[in-house]
């Protein structure tokens, strides 16, 4: 038996297609963070499971999904990713061979920039944690890039979860705005940041992105996804920046 978690919030444009991908599971359960669109009314076409609980971080909401789950074996999906016919069939396997040993397993990630696949700057396979005995896992308490760690052996499967993380630059853009200023409140208290910090180390994460983990090779895609990164590196130090020498002025 497996149950499937999703946590989303103003996704209409995505949970119908990630949701129709994951019917096959025993148990599909979706927490809303107070949508105010038809995500919620969409949702009701795949499961009567759906709690709307308030926001309180990434980490937070993911331990509440997983508190509704009453299947052991859980697999994890967010609303812009969709789970393909072979990952279905392998986690299927899994879940009904009872001499099954591990405790979770890491599923390789195809991401999509405009539709189109990425597979350098380090993304694929961009392995993720999300297919786990419930009893045997916990929730990172992070406020971004949080994951889940197993107590056990974990394994990796062969087929992808599809990611269509990057559908338009203005909301992408959005999204970077918000995950850089989590990324500077969980990093105010590591170091002084400094005018070094806010000049170089952008220019550091584009001869790593662009030229050691290859995103020449894809082009102008991999081009976007480079310049995205050094935007979110550039902000997330000017943010940590503006966070430290507030507080030495108070």
């Amino acid at each position: 038996m497996i149950s499937a978690t999703v946590i989303c919030k103003n996704e209409e444009k995505n949970i119908g297609k990630c949701l129709e991908t994951i019917k096959w599971c025993d148990e599909i359960i979706v927490v809303d963070s107070e949508s105010t669109d038809k995500t919620v009314e969409i949702s009701k076409k795949f499961t009567d499971k759906i709690f709307i609980n308030k926001w309180e971080g990434f980490a937070s909401q993911r331990i509440f999904a997983l508190s509704k789950a009453t299947n052991e074996w859980i697999l994890v999906i967010d609303a812009d990713e969709r789970c393909t016919d072979e990952l279905k069939e392998e986690i299927l396997h899994i879940a009904g061979d009872s001499k099954v040993k591990q405790a979770g397993y890491r599923i390789p990630r195809k991401s999509f920039v405009l539709n189109r696949w990425v597979k350098s700057c380090g993304w694929y396979p961009g392995y993720q944690l999300r297919f786990f005995r419930k009893s045997k896992v916990r929730v990172s308490d992070r406020l971004i890039h949080e994951g889940y760690e197993v107590e056990g052996e974990t394994g990796y499967l062969k087929s992808d979860i599809l990611h269509y993380t990057i559908n338009s630059v203005r909301e992408y853009i959005e999204k970077i705005n918000y995950y850089s200023s989590l990324r500077a409140i969980e990093k105010q208290n590591l170091k002084k940041i400094g005018l070094s910090d806010i000049l170089f180390r952008p220019v550091i994460a584009f001869i790593q992105q662009y030229i050691f983990k290859g995103g020449f090779k894809d082009g102008v895609y991999g081009l976007m996804v480079v310049n995205f990164d050094i935007i979110t590196n550039m902000l997330t130090y000017m943010k940590i920046w503006e966070l430290q020498n507030r507080k030495d002025a108070q």
